[in-house]
């Protein structure tokens, strides 16, 4: 486990400061606000230290309200909507500064035998074959807005090991293509089994964390643009939900796939869907963000 994993681990262990009331850090992402997927994670957290261990998540539903300002706390406050015999329900308010950034409601659900079928693993490369965020970025620094962007980017995603099947919206810029795109991931380093948060809801909010990250992507591919960090268009998250169907492992590769069904309006919709290395459908997401070309 390098540095950079034990930090986000550190900033995902919230302080409880009353029963139902935790309380966050944050820190500095590549934009000037919190990163949409920590406040999530952490706020997941929350409504999972409210829930007996042996119920993981297996759905949230959230809106982001406001930017997180990376140097305050995040106070999260968690509502037991409901505890029946095989599913738990709580809402969770984030707020800052005295106003709420962010709402998630999750569902959790004992273990259950049922129905199974899912839709079959797209194909994908080993995720050993392609090059690294390390190998990639500084590669094309000289396409961002800055000198410092590639290097700001690498220490925002240095806890996660991500790697594009194909090239990403800022190599391509001006160049439509299908908007579908692919990336593994998974954490730098195995994860402890004795932490702060117990697994398997730790592995459920690190997947959360992640899949904020590449999302909308798709939506870029479709009209060559290359995203905020080339300076091409402006945006952030307006909601995410997650559906949770098969257990997983943060710290095991994880092949990330998704789409863009629609954009309109100045905003854009992207779907993904993560598969484990042995082809079982683990989590479903859709997301919806604003997408703005900036005006001269």
């Amino acid at each position: 486990m390098n540095d950079a994993l034990r930090s986000l681990l550190d900033l995902l262990a919230l302080e409880r400061i009353e029963q139902d009331i935790f309380r966050g850090e944050s820190r500095a992402s590549v934009v000037p606000r919190v990163f949409g997927g920590q406040v999530a994670a952490q706020a997941l957290v929350a409504a999972g230290r409210t829930v007996p261990a042996d119920r993981p998540p297996h759905s949230l539903h959230a809106y982001f309200l406001r930017p997180g300002d990376p140097g305050a706390p995040i106070v999260y406050t968690v509502d037991r909507i409901r505890d029946g015999r095989s599913f738990t329900t709580r809402r969770v308010v984030a707020v800052q500064h005295g106003q709420p950034i962010f709402h998630l409601s999750a569902s959790f659900q004992t273990a259950e035998e049922g129905l199974e079928h899912q839709e079959p693993m797209p194909p994908a490369p080993d995720p050993l074959e392609l090059p690294t965020a390390a190998e990639m970025l500084p590669r094309h620094a000289e396409r961002f807005l800055a000198p410092d962007v590639a290097e700001r980017l690498l220490e925002a995603r240095a806890a996660i090991d991500l790697r594009y099947v194909d090239e990403p919206p800022y190599v391509t810029v001006g160049e439509p293509r299908e908007p579908r795109s692919q990336v593994w991931f998974r954490t730098q380093g195995k994860l402890d089994d004795d932490g702060v948060i117990p697994r398997p809801l730790l592995d459920i909010c690190l997947v959360t964390y992640v899949s904020d990250m590449t999302l909308l992507d798709s939506i870029l591919l479709a009209h060559g643009r290359g995203g905020w960090a080339v300076g091409d268009v402006v945006g952030a998250s307006l909601d995410h939900a997650m559906w949770f169907h098969r257990p997983l492992h943060a710290d095991e590769w994880l092949l990330y796939d998704q789409e863009s069904p629609t954009a309109q309006s100045g905003r854009g919709l992207g779907k993904g869907r993560i598969f484990t290395a042995e082809g079982q459908l683990a989590v479903s997401v859709i997301q919806e963000g604003v997408i703005r070309v900036p005006r001269d």
